[in-house]
């Protein structure tokens, strides 16, 4: 977070900053000193001192108008933004208006959701917050709860999340898992048998030091090992890599149904019925009265409710490990990942 140089800045009359705004938005040095109810004479003194300050003419008269230069342009919304927060800490406002908020958000995210969320909250910020920006950004378990806390992110999304206990969440959505390969490569029904699913090669997706990566708790816990032979950090390339050879990628149903087709890759739901943590979307005590951040959680669950699939239309039954597994969303015995 940035510091404030509270001796500099107190040598600063932030009254030239009123004055400035109001010279911006009349354009007219006689209507601002209408508009702050103060003589033209003080106006224009204010003017003159914010010209030696800042070092510019700041306002060039143009006939009957006062045309800012471009340094006066680049401070004008920095500004304004400075004295709306200031209004709104002495009044107590809680005013906010999408279509005309500046503000960039920080949001930590897993890759499932980078995919999933960025595509749909870009288009939507384009349409109803042109002010607003959002960086997307990676973080682990243990630096979210910190980074939330000072502000470096403003909310996080992704079941690596859910274990906050001491920070408001909320539940998005369960996530459930299929398979994708590419029909010319590997001669599989459809949809994929258990044995054909074993047998076969996989690619996953693994954020930490194991092949099996984020499915690796799941699998363990259904009695399921696979041979996996290639693991990245990211969708696309585990989807990439189904699609010149012949491996399995295990990945969400969602990122399956809006991305494998694309790169010619077939569809199957799962043949073991693997659980995983929901996918939460977390922020800071503090910024429950933050309107603009709870206008972009909307946003955010929005957003993600326009990815959601439907269910895949396979209902199989198989044996494994002693367990009675159903695939596609059906319930599955004791003894899987609850």
């Amino acid at each position: 977070m940035t510091t404030i140089d509270h001796f500099n800045l107190r040598s600063f009359d932030l009254n030239l900053l009123v004055a400035f705004d109001a010279l911006m938005a009349e354009g007219n040095v006689t209507k601002a000193a209408r508009r702050l109810k103060i003589q033209q004479p003080a106006m224009s003194h204010s003017l003159s001192t914010l010209r030696v300050l800042l070092q510019d003419d700041l306002f060039i008269r143009v006939g009957q108008v006062m045309q800012p230069t471009a340094r006066a342009r680049s401070l004008a919304i920095p500004v304004r933004r400075a004295l709306r927060q200031a209004q709104m800490a002495l009044t107590g406002s809680q005013a906010f208006d999408p279509a005309t908020e500046e503000r960039t958000f920080r949001i930590a995210m897993s890759p499932e959701i980078e995919l999933l969320l960025i595509p749909e909250l870009t288009m939507r910020l384009r349409r109803d917050a042109p002010g607003l920006k959002v960086l997307a950004r990676v973080f682990p378990y243990d630096a979210m709860e910190p980074s939330l806390e000072d502000g470096s992110i403003d909310i996080a999304v992704g079941c690596t999340y859910s274990k906050a206990s001491r920070r408001s969440f909320e539940t998005l959505y369960e996530p459930e898992m299929a398979c994708c390969f590419n029909p010319a490569l590997l001669e599989l029904s459809n949809p994929v048998g258990l044995a054909a699913y074993l047998s076969a090669e996989h690619a996953t997706i693994s954020q930490n030091e194991t092949l099996q990566g984020c499915i690796k708790d799941a699998l363990e816990m259904a009695g399921v090992e696979l041979n996996v032979i290639a693991a990245a950090p990211g969708y696309m390339s585990v989807l990439s890599a189904a699609q010149v050879a012949p491996v399995i990628a295990t990945v969400p149903s969602r990122i399956a149904a809006r991305y494998a087709a694309l790169l010619g890759l077939e569809t199957s739901p799962l043949p073991v019925n693997l659980t995983f943590p929901p996918v939460k979307m977390v922020w800071a005590n503090h910024a429950d009265s933050d309107l603009a951040n709870g206008w972009l959680r909307k946003q955010i669950r929005d957003s993600l409710t326009f990815t959601e699939v439907g269910s895949l239309d396979e209902d199989v039954s198989i044996q494994i490990s002693g367990y009675s597994i159903v695939s596609n969303g059906g319930d599955a015995a004791d003894g899987l990942v609850s």
